[in-house]
C-alpha cells in the first residue's frame, strides 16, 4: 500500500505542478492580480506537498512508522488547504463576474478534478498504510 501510496502522490504533484505553472504564468503572484487564489495558500500547499512527498518517500525506504502518520497529519493540512482553493476556484470556473482575467480561469478542469481525485486516493492509501493494512 506503501508504493501505491507514493505513486498517487506523484500523480498528484505532476498534476499540482501543471496548476501551480500555469497560475503563476498567469500572473497569480502579480500584485494587484484578479486572482481569487491566495499567494501564501497556493505556495504553502506547494510546499507542504512536496515535504511530506520527500518524508513519504523516506518512509517507504525505512519504514518507522511514526513517519507515516506524520506524513498522514501533513496531507490532512494539505488536503484542507487544497479544498479552500478548489472553492476558490470554483466561481472562477463558472464565469462569476469580476472573475474573466484570474489567473486561475485557464485551469485545465480535467486536471483539476484529477488532481483531487487522485489526492483522495493518496490520502487514503497513506492513512491504510499508517494503520498497518496492505
Amino acid at each position: 500500500m506503501a508504493i501505491v501510496a507514493l505513486v498517487c502522490w506523484i500523480i498528484t504533484a505532476l498534476g499540482g505542478f501543471v496548476l501551480l505553472g500555469k497560475w503563476i504564468a498567469g500572473g497569480g503572484t502579480t500584485a494587484g492580480t484578479t486572482s481569487r487564489l491566495s499567494p501564501p495558500i497556493v505556495f504553502a500547499h506547494f510546499l507542504l506537498a512536496a515535504a511530506g512527498l520527500v518524508l513519504w518517500i523516506v518512509y517507504v525506504a525505512v519504514e518507522v512508522d511514526v513517519l507515516a502518520w506524520i506524513a498522514f497529519a501533513l496531507l490532512v493540512v494539505i488536503a484542507l488547504a487544497g479544498f479552500a482553493m478548489f472553492a476558490r476556484w470554483l466561481p472562477v470556473y463558472q464565469g462569476a463576474a469580476g472573475t474573466e482575467t484570474a489567473p486561475e480561469k485557464g485551469f485545465p478542469v480535467a486536471v483539476v478534478g484529477a488532481h483531487g481525485a487522485v489526492a483522495v486516493v493518496t490520502v487514503v492509501s497513506v492513512l491504510l498504510s499508517a494503520v498497518g493494512i496492505g
